[in-house]
Formats: structure tokens, C-alpha cells, sequence
């Protein structure tokens, strides 16, 4: 079993004629720029305190943090970059078995980078690091029964 197939139920779990409209892939450039935006904010945050603090190097906390993050960033974007989503003409489908009939979802927004599904339930799920929030969005919303 490849790691893309762990992360995603195949194609197998699709019903007897059920069609895949539309499939959410993550972005390279969006996960590469989340991180950034993580290694600024908490590079910034720890020099802060250390400064605050009275230590003399207050720059060893924004280096600190870029490294952690840099290799957090590192060990998780294979994980992160197979998370795909399958949008069909029946459910929405998603990693580690994830699924939404169409019917369910409520409302679809940005948040930042990312696309936040919530269902008549008020179960809230992300698709992560895409190029095109907006397209997601459109695709979504346009199925809605």
C-alpha cells in the first residue's frame, strides 16, 4: 500500500455510478508559504519574549524557530502534500475516509489558504494548502442540493 493510497479510500468507495466531478490536490507553493507565515509569527513571537526576558542573544529564538519549523515543515510535507479531496455528484470525499454527502454541507469558506467545510451539523473539516481557495469554493457551492 503506497501512502497515498492509506491516506485516501481508491477509487473503490466510489457507489455504482457515482462520478468524480472534481478532486482538491494540495498546493506545493501554498504549504511552502503557510510554513513561512508560521516561521515569521513564531520566529517574531520568540525573539520577543527573549528580548523581554533580558537575554542577550534574543536572536537565537527566531533562529530556533525557523529550524523547528523548517524541519517540522520537512518530516510532514509528504503527509501533508497526499491529502487529496474528491468532490463526486454525491459526496465529498476525503483523506482517512472522510466523507460528506453533498447534501450535508452547509457552507464553504476561506480560511487563509485553505478551505473550510461546514456541514448542517456543524462538523467542520479543512482542505489544506490549495492554489485556488476560490475555485474550491465555486465547486463546492455549485453541486449544493
Amino acid at each position: 500500500m503506497t501512502p497515498r493510497e492509506s491516506l485516501f479510500p481508491g477509487p473503490q468507495l466510489l457507489a455504482e455510478g457515482e462520478v468524480v466531478e472534481a478532486s482538491f490536490h494540495p498546493d506545493r507553493a501554498a504549504y511552502l508559504r503557510a510554513t513561512l507565515i508560521l516561521a515569521v509569527v513564531f520566529g517574531t513571537g520568540a525573539g520577543l519574549v527573549l528580548l523581554a526576558m533580558g537575554n542577550p542573544h534574543p536572536w537565537a529564538g527566531p533562529v530556533a524557530a525557523i529550524l523547528a519549523i523548517g524541519a517540522r515543515a520537512a518530516y510532514l510535507a509528504s503527509e501533508a502534500l497526499a491529502a487529496e479531496w474528491r468532490l463526486t455528484d454525491r459526496r465529498l470525499l476525503g483523506p482517512g475516509g472522510q466523507t460528506i454527502p453533498r447534501g450535508q454541507i452547509s457552507q464553504a469558506r476561506r480560511v487563509f489558504g485553505d478551505v473550510m467545510v461546514i456541514t448542517r451539523a456543524g462538523d467542520k473539516h479543512l482542505i489544506k494548502y490549495q492554489a485556488d481557495a476560490a475555485a474550491v469554493i465555486a465547486a463546492l457551492e455549485g453541486g449544493r442540493r
